[in-house]
């Protein structure tokens, strides 16, 4: 099959491109490069990379015209800078809009689409979280702009699939507690964590779900890509220390949560474990150690995040 990827050469696009070509698909790649990495996609006689952002509608077009693809998996998003509406409203909307609409004037057959958990809110208001929970995207820029464009898809009459993910975690991420706790580490840097849990996915486990989605799973609409489980913090630092081999001196400070964060964000996947016949299958630790080889391997120099973080100098001396 003919499948474009926008963000195709970040931590997700990229994943799902290596599938891809591997079984024999040709891919076309659209990326600025803002948060994707070169190193992250491998020359390969299937692979066209165009270097640009989706929100230049010509480029957009022109791409679809030429390429005529059957699938579109849109990866692409903005993320860095929680406090820069305008990109967030560029890309992830403007971006989105460029795309559905290129996709619909294609005929193609399916978009897949990656959404935040953060769509539901700061504070679910139920855990588990099954997929009739209201969606309250107002916590952040990233989320009103990621949401805006899931409705968007929606709008198209498309044929879609919107996976709402838990945190995704693996070789290339480079946003989230994980690559920043290596990064402090591995630099003898102070770490704590916070008194919270959270859902885990493994690239590859993820990766499977989208596999089978591009060749026709599930139905049109929402689904969660997520464990079923959740892990506290300290659990993902006490793995990364073992993947490092690291003993510290004294136990990592556990920090109380702030008063606006979830103590866990579960997503129930019972949905897409019935409708893709699909299980998780790395263990925390086995995903962990695979992630912190990448980093040893190919270095990270700045992480990201979706949302603001504390301006105090205590937190910013040990975040």
């Amino acid at each position: 099959m003919n499948v474009l990827i926008t963000g195709g050469a970040g931590f997700v696009g990229s994943h799902i491109a290596d599938q891809l070509l591997a079984r024999g698909d040709n891919v076309l790649v659209i990326d600025n490069y803002a948060t994707g990495r070169r190193d992250n996609l491998t020359e390969h006689a299937n692979l066209t990379i165009i270097e640009g952002t989706i929100a230049d509608a010509d480029l957009v077009n022109q791409q679809f015209e030429q390429f005529k693809p059957e699938i579109v998996i849109h990866a692409a998003a903005s993320y860095q800078d929680p406090d820069n509406w305008a990109e967030d409203s560029r890309t992830n909307v403007l971006g989105t809009a460029n795309v559905v609409q290129a996709a619909q004037r294609a005929n193609v057959k399916r978009v897949i689409y990656f959404q935040t958990a953060l769509c539901y809110g700061l504070k679910p208001l139920e855990q588990p979280i099954t997929l009739n929970h209201p969606i309250l995207p107002d916590g952040s820029s990233y989320a009103i702009s990621k949401t805006a464009a899931e409705q968007y898809i929606r709008l198209s009459g498309l044929d879609f699939i919107s996976f709402r993910l838990a945190n995704a975690y693996g070789p290339r991420n480079i946003s989230g507690p994980l690559p920043t706790f290596f990064q402090r580490l591995t630099n003898d840097k102070p770490c704590f964590v916070m008194d919270t849990r959270r859902d885990f996915i493994y690239i590859d486990d993820l990766v499977a779900v989208v596999i089978k989605a591009v060749d026709g799973a599930g139905q049109r609409g929402e689904y969660h890509i997520s464990s079923g489980g959740d892990y506290s913090i300290k659990e993902l630092f006490d793995a990364t220390l073992a993947a490092l081999n690291i003993t510290l001196e004294n136990d990592v400070e556990v920090r109380p949560r702030n008063e606006d964060d979830a103590f866990t964000i579960l997503l129930d996947p019972s949905a897409t474990e019935k409708d893709f016949d699909w299980k998780v299958e790395t263990k925390l630790e086995d995903g962990v150690a695979r992630a912190i080889q990448y980093y040893k391997d190919f270095g990270i120099t700045q992480t990201f995040t979706h949302l603001r973080m504390p301006t105090d100098k205590k937190s910013e001396e040990a975040a």
